[in-house]
């Protein structure tokens, strides 16, 4: 997984016509979640709609990123408005290029997946903060309370 001061992966490898080039000049917040419409994956991309406006405010574009389709991603963000883009990744490039894939357990049955992970950009791509912890239900929160 990416570390704190490290240089955020590029973007161009992925949808929605996103790059690096994208947010030149921008604070990001990344954030990488299991799949779409799932109830832990829903309430956390609502916290940050509801908490859009503020985290704009402070300067922050923000970023979903699921290996969902691009389909599911259109019908999921159209489902609950979300005003940021969902980035389709299936083929799990920028998802293992930030380290975020990996062996988890369920029920104690193991499997692959995504481990729910947000990132924290600076305007140079510079990595300032990594939530490993995510609250589904209070993410926006959760990083407004950070002070960036």
């Amino acid at each position: 997984m990416l570390k704190i001061g490290d240089i955020a992966p590029d973007f161009n490898l992925v949808s929605e016509n996103l790059s690096n080039a994208s947010f030149k000049g921008k604070k990001v917040i990344v954030f990488f979640y299991p799949k779409d419409n799932t109830p832990g994956c829903t309430a956390e991309a609502c916290s940050l709609r509801d908490g859009y406006t503020e985290l704009q405010a402070r300067g922050f574009e923000l970023v979903g990123v699921s290996p969902d389709s691009e389909s599911s991603h259109k019908k999921f963000s159209e489902k609950f408005s979300f005003p940021f883009p969902l980035v389709a990744d299936p083929e799990k490039k920028l998802i293992e290029a930030y380290g975020v894939w990996g062996e988890k357990k369920m029920y104690g049955k193991p499997y692959f997946g995504v481990f729910r992970t947000t990132f924290i950009l600076d305007e140079n791509g510079i990595l300032l903060h990594v939530i490993t912890d995510v609250k589904t239900k209070n993410h926006a929160e959760q990083l407004l309370n950070l002070g960036i």
